[in-house]
């Protein structure tokens, strides 16, 4: 039993690409960071270089992977317990570890962790992974209609994603080459009312059965009006339309206005998980 790290992103998708994609709701994360790799290249998320990981069993399977996209935390799918606890050693002695800063998992395996490594270190945030069960339109119906956002929107999405980062603490920064593959897709609608964009949610490209709502921003001058549930309501049949069978997302845990909303349009919850950063 043991983990095998590299930066090879070909490596990690031939070696852990199959047992990832086999539990696509929990690995959704690993997925599409993966997937915005290969498409854009090992740098889509900032200067430095990715790492990958995955661990092997008894049985020579790949049962759990991980992979760090600095200045990102590093992000764990589901692990068995055993991977988690040979992981506390690998994170002080594997060279490729040396610069995490923090990570991202499951709220059970990010505690035990957090515990083992024997550093300082504070919960700098707690989500909720939801699924959706039954699509359930928003009552009573926000004013506007939903559109596709065009590479006309750019220099707008670009404005209102550094401020939805900016707004959570999200590190790096708006990326135009991302909002154009989503917009290439049809991954970003705009709520408008009056004539204007009010709202905008987006989705992931659906991998295998899955894609992901997020990020959702109203500016907090619009806000309490119902956009954001119009324009969610509307991104997750788009995500349907795409392709998608499970279609998910997730909510910070100290936000209960998102919460609400994501549950009266039929997500139902499917995990928490936190994300720890060190000292």
């Amino acid at each position: 039993m043991t983990w095998t790290f590299t930066s090879d992103l070909a490596a990690y998708l031939a070696a852990a690409g199959p047992a990832v994609a086999a539990q696509p709701v929990p690995n959704t994360l690993l997925l599409t960071v993966a997937d915005a790799l290969e498409r854009r290249g090992p740098h889509a998320y900032g200067p430095a270089d990715p790492l990958f990981g995955w661990w092997t069993g008894a049985d020579g399977t790949v049962s759990g992977a991980l992979l760090c996209t600095p200045p990102y935390p590093l992000q764990l799918g589901a692990l068995p317990e055993q991977a988690v606890r040979a992981l506390s050693a690998a994170l002080a002695t594997e060279p490729l570890l040396a610069g995490v800063s923090g990570i991202s998992a499951r709220r059970r395996d990010a505690d035990a962790l957090a515990g083992a490594w024997g550093r300082p270190f504070r919960v700098a945030e707690e989500n909720r992974l939801y699924r959706l069960a039954g699509l359930t339109a928003p009552d009573p119906a926000p004013a506007g209609r939903a559109r596709p956002a065009t590479g006309a929107d750019l220099p707008l999405l670009l404005e209102w994603i550094e401020a939805f980062n900016s707004e959570v603490g999200q590190p790096g920064e708006a990326s135009e080459a991302a909002l154009r593959d989503r917009i290439s897709y049809g991954g970003i609608l705009l709520w408008e009312h009056d004539g204007a964009p009010v709202s905008l949610a987006s989705f992931s490209r659906p991998i295998g059965s899955a894609a992901r709502v997020g990020p959702v921003y109203t500016p907090p001058e619009l806000r309490g009006r119902g956009y954001a549930a119009g324009v969610t309501h509307a991104v997750s049949e788009a995500a349907y339309a795409a392709g998608a069978s499970e279609v998910l997302l997730f909510t910070d845990l100290a936000n209960p206005t998102s919460n609400g909303i994501y549950l009266r349009l039929g997500y139902i919850p499917v995990e928490d998980r936190a994300e720890v950063a060190f000292a």
